[in-house]
């Protein structure tokens, strides 16, 4: 399985950004898929998770504010990030795991910076 993240970029605070992360491999239609986010010197924490079905479940911090999305035909997983704030700043991961199982898998990382 190997999963493909990009989209990423500088945005100023306000703007906005989307996310993609396509999969390869897998058994992507069942898979609960997710983003997590890394600042520099803090631990990689959960963004968004979007299950099989389409229940989403959010960090406090961003909801409101992003959107996480799946399209099971095109393989894919979407961030969509509105009203960007600085504290937003890190990388960004996608994430695939399997409901009830210890098999996951990470993507490469997409860098998002906000700042004026």
């Amino acid at each position: 399985v190997q999963l493909q993240a990009s989209g990423g970029g500088l945005v100023q605070p306000g703007g906005s950004l989307r996310l993609s992360c396509a999969v390869s491999g897998g058994r992507f239609s069942i898979a609960v898929m997710g983003w997590y986010c890394q600042a520099p010197g803090k631990q990689r924490e959960l963004v968004a998770e979007i299950s099989s079905v389409g229940y989403e479940n959010y960090a406090p911090s961003v909801k409101g504010r992003f959107t996480i999305s799946r399209d099971n035909a095109k393989r894919t997983v979407y961030l969509q990030m509105n009203n960007l704030e600085r504290e937003d700043t890190a990388v960004y991961y996608c994430h695939l795991r399997y409901y009830g199982r210890s098999e996951n898998y990470w993507g490469q990382g997409t860098l998002v910076t906000v700042s004026s």
